[in-house]
């Protein structure tokens, strides 16, 4: 990886210190592995400094002008040294969907003429710069508006209205960045059209400009920048300034965010900082510490008064309590094995408990969930799987219970962003999702899981990096997809790890 260039100045160095997580996060998607991203986006973080400081951009030198702000220009960066690496022979270093992009016509548009690029970009770029900034924060980054405020020193009190003004303004540039564009005569006649039907929240669009949306690239692009209501407008700004991965990348961003400030956690909290994160989840591991101690208190008495085989009598204290053990400790740790909620075995017999199902268990969507004993059955539950330990101890576990959110991004003439969220009461160490769709929807594309879809069923499994899940933990995967345009329902028959979900 090259040397980094050394920031001229402090406000320099807090820019881009604040950029190289998103350009990472980006240059991470562009490439085959870890070392191979590390230095695209290096690279790529040399070439938008240099950039940057030859355009004499806003906070790090002079008057603001009208250029990308920081992050969008150092991610364009990440895709035009993509782009060299592909020329220069190092391609094979590239993710190939975007080897394929890369020498297609939907990339020569990024670089060709100025009026042919898109209209996101276009509209981006004639905006001053801080307005920009505040656009991009706000709407891919998925920062809180207080975050945003203090990261560009505005005044938190009026940065909510300021960013509406903003997001009409940039609709206003779209709009006429749309009319400049070459178009033939029919893009022409439904140019004003759709302006009119963009402005409003709840104005249908007409059957033969949705017909024309579904088939015209720039009017379809436009359409999603005039838009502002909806949730549209994230997708359209990371779509058209990044270009290839530009969904998935909006789709990193928002988990990033959510991952590091705390989804859900109180402003006042958020603008705290990180030390009063770090205490909350002391706290919760010392309190599911205490919790889990209490449970094996109990479930240590539990077993130790339960009657351990033979006769009723074997368990009774009396004057040759010193002859042998009250019960075999095989035994007892298999029963703890078997029920961590702290139930009693079915079976008082462990010497006719009978053993778990290997690797060969018929359902495809079990993962094993950890070490346990098998309850005595003689036609064993097919949900179950066996455990991941070795020795009599180990036998089947029940699978995790999980409640499944299912998340309709956007959604246009031919396809959708979808995304899935995943709450399970127990850790995992890996996780295998499948759901079912009953309109013939197909997945073309997946992010932070890898995807098998036969037929109606899909299937996506963890990747690498989530796969370890804690206890009343969640993950979340995105994907797109397409649909018949007659009806997208949502899909059905959940389950993790070959458990059924509640959705």
């Amino acid at each position: 990886m090259p040397d980094l260039p050394t920031p001229q100045d402090a406000a320099e160095a807090a820019l881009f210190t604040e950029s190289w997580d998103a350009v990472l996060s980006y240059a991470d998607l562009c490439t085959s592995g870890a070392a191979s991203a590390t230095e695209l986006a290096g690279e790529a973080f040399a070439l938008g400094i240099q950039e940057a400081r030859s355009a004499g951009s806003g906070p790090m030198r002079g008057p603001a002008r009208r250029v990308l702000p920081v992050i969008p220009l150092l991610l364009t960066a990440v895709r035009t040294t993509a782009a060299t690496w592909e020329l220069a022979g190092r391609g094979h270093r590239l993710d190939p969907d975007l080897r394929l992009w890369l020498n297609s016509e939907k990339a020569a548009r990024y670089h060709g003429m100025p009026l042919q690029r898109p209209i996101a970009l276009r509209g981006l770029r004639d905006l001053q710069e801080a307005d920009a900034a505040l656009l991009w924060l706000a709407e891919v980054e998925a920062l809180p508006l207080t975050v945003v405020a203090r990261r560009l020193s505005l005044d938190p009190a009026v940065v909510s209205s300021e960013l509406a003004q903003v997001r009409a303004l940039f609709r206003d540039r779209c709009h006429r960045n749309h009319l400049d564009t070459p178009m033939d005569a029919e893009c022409r006649s439904y140019a004003r059209l759709l302006d009119a039907v963009t402005r409003s929240p709840a104005a249908d669009t007409p059957e033969d400009l949705s017909r024309h949306l579904a088939t015209c690239v720039q009017c379809a692009e436009a359409a999603a920048c005039l838009r502002l209501a909806g949730g549209g407008l994230p997708a359209a700004l990371a779509g058209g300034v990044i270009g290839w991965g530009g969904l998935a990348y909006l789709e990193r961003r928002r988990r990033a965010a959510e991952v590091r400030l705390g989804a859900g956690r109180p402003v006042a909290e958020l603008e705290a900082g990180e030390p009063k994160e770090g205490a909350s989840k002391a706290r919760l591991v010392r309190n599911s510490l205490l919790a889990a101690a209490v449970l094996l208190s109990l479930v240590a008495l539990g077993v130790s008064m339960m009657p351990m085989g033979g006769s009723g009598h074997d368990n009774v204290a009396g004057d040759d309590t010193g002859t042998q053990p009250v019960g075999d400790p095989a035994p007892t740790r298999s029963s703890i094995g078997a029920h961590p909620s702290g139930t009693a075995s079915s079976s008082t017999r462990p010497t006719t408990s009978s053993t778990a199902t290997d690797s060969g268990d018929k359902n495809p969507d079990t993962e094993p969930q950890g070490t346990a004993s098998a309850t005595a059955s003689n036609s064993p539950d097919p949900t179950k799987s066996s455990g991941s330990g070795s020795g009599s101890g180990s036998g089947t576990t029940t699978p995790a219970t999980c409640d499944v959110t299912y998340d309709l991004v956007n959604q246009w003439p031919d396809g959708f962003q979808a995304a899935i969220t995943v709450t399970t009461t127990k850790a995992l160490d890996t996780w295998r999702v499948a759901w079912s769709y009953r309109d013939g929807q197909q997945v073309t594309q997946m992010w932070d899981a890898s995807v098998a879809q036969d037929g109606s069923r899909v299937t996506a499994t963890a990747a690498d990096y989530n796969k370890n899940v804690a206890a009343d933990g969640s993950f979340t995967f995105g994907f797109l997809g397409t649909w018949n345009n007659s009806k997208n329902s949502a899909p059905s028959g959940f389950t993790l790890n070959g458990a059924s979900c509640s959705k």
